[in-house]
């Protein structure tokens, strides 16, 4: 990898760094490799059950300064960090596609993304005023005050490895809570540079730790510690109960951002040209393994051939690579994703489906699935009840607006939906009947940080983003004053 001078790519390749990623190490040492070629990327120092509870005891010592440091000075922090991102795009984007293998203008993008929430955070965190009450009793005065929960513990996923180390951080440490971080084993490293960058915005020691290690080990010490106080989880609904259930016994404010199973919906009104453009993007962006990933394919009968003409052609135009090559699309992150992909194209094909495009692992490597477009896919079907996480596209007719509805609504998942359609009193209809915590209407792109990003259902808890997403880490305090 090139590098800025002085820039993070030039720490990430110093040995001895990488021995001595963090203070808490005591557990052995991590192989990173690029998924696109199998290489070593690099070896980081693993922590145990000790180093966990270590950095639960740094974060808890140094809440008691964080928390009552004025606004402004936490926001001073804040944006320093998010100068420094900025600064070390190429360096982060880079480290990015190395370890996770997505394309270098999407890493690119990421980055952007990432930052956008430190800066949001470091406005907001000026706002969280004391709020006047009108009293309903003689003589007493009634305020409403927000103080920060105490550590928050915060579990991040691999398939945007900067992005949601930011979206929860910076909305935890603006709201004065002190953080400990553990990133997908897979990505360690984007973790590791956000953590060298937020030392050199001059967080102070214990205020925000990053810990790599194995998730049971690390993350159950966090769940049976009553001194975390919240916990955010980016990841799979399946770990998602797991960590609901591990935090019971105390009671912790709990973020679950879990998984999606989103429905993409075409009427004969929409704009079919802009529907199969934004089809692909909801699809194939970071090759597929994304929760807001488009996952089922219902097209009205109308406009079914065409729609599946179009798009497979445009599918059948995307490229493959290397992640630094800027292809469509990279690897997958492991064999196990590989493996999913073709039990669900099997299992689909057996069903009836046909396969329009792809459909096999590419001779580029082991870890290439070909974009893939399957037609005539039953509700019967595994990849349509089960999320996919990869470049594959079922598609199915539909015949009535209640039919579609029923369909899209009948899953377990509520994260978003998309919906196709220039009638605005259909449009308005769909948005209303679906039971998705999200809704976009003819766009793929609707995250942000000014937005509540969240689901309903098995989709999780909570929102990030926006005012909602610092809020979560906060308490509200009731006064109810009498001067005498």
């Amino acid at each position: 990898m090139t590098h800025m001078p002085n820039g993070l790519t030039a720490w990430l390749t110093d040995a001895s760094l990488l021995r001595d990623a963090g203070d808490f190490a005591g557990a052995g040492r991590l192989a990173v490799r690029d998924p696109a070629t199998g290489e070593l990327v690099a070896q980081v120092s693993l922590s145990d059950a000790k180093g966990a509870r270590d950095a639960v005891d740094a974060a808890h010592t140094a809440f008691a300064t964080w928390s009552t440091m004025l606004p402004q000075k936490r926001a001073e922090i804040l944006h320093r960090w998010h100068d420094l991102i900025m600064d070390a795009k190429e360096d982060l984007a880079r480290i990015m596609v190395a370890e996770q293998g997505k394309p270098i203008s999407e890493a690119r993008g990421e980055i952007d993304y990432a930052a956008s929430f430190v800066q949001f955070y470091a406005e907001e965190a000026l706002r969280p005023n004391i709020e006047g009450v009108t009293s309903h009793l003689d003589d007493a005065e009634m305020e409403l005050w927000r103080e920060p929960v105490g550590v928050a513990a915060l579990i991040t996923p691999w398939n945007f490895p900067c992005a949601m180390i930011t979206r929860k951080a910076a909305a935890a440490l603006a709201a004065g809570c002190t953080c400990v971080i553990h990133p997908s084993a897979e990505t360690p490293l984007s973790a590791l540079a956000l953590a060298e960058l937020a030392a050199r915005a001059g967080f102070p020691e214990g205020v925000m730790s990053t810990i790599v290690g194995d998730a049971a080990t690390i993350v159950g010490e966090w769940t049976g510690d009553a001194r975390v106080r919240a916990l955010s989880f980016t990841g799979s609904t399946e770990v998602g109960r797991l960590l609901y259930r591990q935090s019971a016994d105390t009671i912790k404010r709990l973020v679950l951002e879990l998984g999606g199973h989103a429905p993409f919906i075409v009427f004969p009104s929409a704009d079919l040209d802009r529907a199969v453009s934004e089809a692909v993007k909801a699809k194939f962006a970071t090759s597929g393994q994304d929760c807001l990933g488009a996952n089922r394919f219902y097209v009205h009968r109308d406009v079914y051939d065409q729609f599946c003409e179009k798009f497979a052609d445009a599918v059948k135009a995307l490229t493959m690579g290397k992640g630094a090559d800027d292809p469509d699309i990279g690897p997958l992150i492991h064999e196990r994703a590989i493996a999913k992909q073709k039990q669900q194209v099997a299992d689909a094909v057996a069903k009836g489906a046909k396969i329009l495009v792809g459909g096999n692992v590419d001779p580029l490597g082991p870890l290439f699935f070909q974009p893939t477009v399957l037609a005539d896919v039953t509700d019967e079907a595994a990849i349509m009840s089960e999320e996919n996480f990869g470049p594959v596209a079922p598609i199915t007719p539909f015949d009535t607006e209640d039919e579609v509805i029923a369909r899209a609504n009948a899953t377990e998942y509520g994260l978003v939906a998309y919906v196709h359609s220039l009638d605005p009193r259909r449009i308005y209809r769909m948005t209303r009947a679906l039971q998705f915590g999200m809704v976009a209407v003819n766009r793929t792109k609707v995250t942000g940080a000014p937005i509540p990003f969240g689901g309903t259902k098995q989709s999780g808890l909570g929102r990030e983003g926006a005012r909602q997403g610092l809020e979560a880490f906060t308490d509200i305090k009731y006064v109810c004053r009498d001067w005498g």
